[in-house]
């Protein structure tokens, strides 16, 4: 799918949106990173039905089969596509998406070996998410060899949260080791701001929620356009319940799997990836799967999502001292309209006004990288 002769720049900007099996990514301009010329997304990596959808966001995308392609096979499409679609142009700065930017990384920066070194040791705080994204970044760094490449975190928009939002009730030497509720999907909550901002919300005045649900969930109290509080924690796995994840659990339950002679392996694999509505399900992680069931324990499994959603936004209501907007973002918070529905039921007796809309993160790491790579 090559672009027309007017369509073609230079020089180019990618974004890189790395998830545990799926990728999406954007292209731009590197003089014009807020126009995106061309993007897609790779999902179901390595499964029979791994596919790559992409072209420009005006056109129906193409779809290309990759069955049981891994991230480095589905980002060498990528690759090949971005060359295809844009002839003798060349990509002079990538921009990734990393999870877990831990103490150290409070803002976008420039990737060195030191750096990946750093995001290496945070690994284990995001189990599901850094791994691939680091690989993203390494495998780029061979198909683009010399290319700048700029790590862009979602902790980052939350460095801006009171010390109280932001401790954890241990002694101060724990905090000092990086022990702290850092807070995720800040590019997220970052792009809702900056299309609200553009759209002339009345940021001074509002006490604002951002609940971002999909796969991965958070609620995140801002004020004036920085986050306040966040219902994820120290790792991805605090707060509202998710797809395989089981959000807020007593710290007393994992201390008992371990004396019943779980290994920290198990406990783990168990709380990344074997609950939340998997879990409780017994079938899916799918919120789609879930609503088109019969199964009870679908049911069941919806009403724990629902109830929990509940409590963590009037939590987060509880930090901004009241609630006057939330905005849904994500696959369930964009599409699921009887999970919304159900959640501003629960929600009614704070009078909140409910927006709706289409979280872009890749703009934000594009806008990121060109002011790093310029």
């Amino acid at each position: 799918m090559t672009l027309p002769e007017e369509g073609r720049p230079g020089a180019l900007l990618l974004a890189m949106n790395v998830g545990s099996s799926s990728l999406k990514f954007a292209v731009a301009r590197a003089d014009d990173p807020s126009v995106q010329l061309f993007a897609g997304a790779a999902d179901r990596l390595g499964a029979d039905g791994a596919k790559l959808l992409c072209g420009p966001p005006d056109a129906e995308p193409s779809r290309k089969q990759i069955p049981g392609a891994d991230h480095a096979v589905a980002l060498k499409e990528v690759a090949a596509a971005i060359a295809e679609s844009f002839p003798g142009a060349t990509v002079t700065g990538i921009g990734h998406r990393i999870v877990h930017g831990g103490a150290e990384f409070l803002q976008p920066t420039l990737i060195d070996d030191s750096v990946l070194t750093a995001l290496d040791g945070l690994i284990t705080l995001a189990p599901l998410h850094q791994p691939p994204g680091l690989k993203g970044i390494r495998t780029l760094a061979t198909l683009y060899n010399g290319v700048r490449q700029v790590a862009c975190f979602d902790t980052a928009f939350h460095a801006t949260k009171p010390w109280v939002h932001e401790a954890i009730a241990l002694p101060e030497r724990f905090y000092d080791m990086g022990l702290r509720r850092y807070g995720f999907h800040g590019l997220s909550c970052q792009s809702i701001c900056r299309m609200l901002a553009a759209e002339g919300f009345p940021y001074a005045d509002c006490k604002l929620v951002i609940a971002h649900m999909g796969n991965g969930c958070s609620a995140t109290a801002v004020r004036d356009g920085k986050s306040i509080a966040c219902s994820m924690g120290f790792s991805t796995l605090d707060g509202l319940a998710m797809g395989t994840r089981a959000g807020r659990v007593d710290a007393g339950a994992i201390l008992h799997l371990l004396h019943q002679g779980f290994d920290v392996h198990e406990v783990e694999d168990l709380l990344y990836r074997r609950a939340g509505m998997l879990g409780l399900s017994g079938f899916s992680n799918d919120m789609r799967d879930l609503l088109a069931s019969d199964d009870p324990k679908a049911a069941r499994a919806i009403d724990f999502f629902v109830e929990r959603a509940v409590e963590e936004i009037s939590r987060m209501a509880g930090a901004l001292r009241g609630l006057d907007t939330v905005v849904f973002c994500g696959g369930i918070g964009e599409n699921a309209h009887p999970i919304r529905e159900r959640i501003c039921d629960g929600l009614a007796f704070l009078g909140p006004e409910t927006l709706v809309r289409q979280t872009d993160e890749e703009s934000e790491i594009l806008l990121e990288t060109a002011r790093l790579v310029s």
